[in-house]
């Protein structure tokens, strides 16, 4: 689909992105672009193993490939709902670089960012948004508010979706095949209870 969209108004699509400043080396960073979203998906595996959904996220220096800040979702483990990959990434970089702005830097993230990261990412002022798996659920960039294109959004990054994934989503899919599964012995009724 991708693909399609592209071959039928890539020409369009980059004029506009352009134009509007929101396409900034997108394509000279093809190859970094999967490099550093295979550390996204490392994190993201690490905090599968503890339990929390897979979604890890790295901001980045594309200026000096340095990596400025990690993070694995931990709501669970730290009590807070807040604790998203994005936001503790987002925090560690700060924390970093001791500024609460983190212009020009590049976010990668594992699976679309939801509306409460898209809020941070341009609170934080980050210049670039690179994702892996689309989230048609809980998205806020393509999906969903499309939070970038409201008019009240304060700052708006470049944006790219699809970097590995097919990696990111099987890694999803895995975490929550087994969780689920019905629960039940075969030939005993499903409970009408809630989940």
């Amino acid at each position: 689909m991708r693909g399609a969209l592209l071959a039928a108004g890539a020409a369009e699509t980059l004029f506009g992105l352009a134009r509007s400043g929101r396409l900034v080396g997108v394509f000279e960073m093809a190859d970094h672009d999967e490099r550093f979203m295979r550390t996204a998906l490392d994190l993201a595996q690490a905090a599968a193993e503890a339990g929390e959904v897979p979604v890890g996220a790295i901001v980045v220096d594309e200026a000096t490939g340095k990596v400025i800040g990690t993070g694995a979702n931990r709501p669970v483990a730290l009590h807070d709902p807040t604790a998203h990959a994005e936001v503790r990434a987002i925090r560690e970089a700060a924390e970093s670089l001791q500024n609460y702005r983190l212009t020009g830097l590049t976010l990668y993230v594992t699976l679309e960012p939801c509306v409460m990261c898209a809020g941070a990412i341009s609170h934080a002022r980050i210049g670039r948004v690179v994702w892996a798996a689309d989230d048609p659920k809980g998205g806020a960039v393509v999906h969903g508010p499309k939070f970038f294109d409201q008019p009240t959004c304060h700052s708006r990054p470049a944006v790219q979706g699809g970097v590995l994934a097919d990696e990111a989503s099987a890694l999803l899919k895995g975490f929550f095949a087994p969780r689920r599964k019905p629960r039940r012995k075969s030939g005993e009724q499903a409970s009408s209870e809630p989940r």
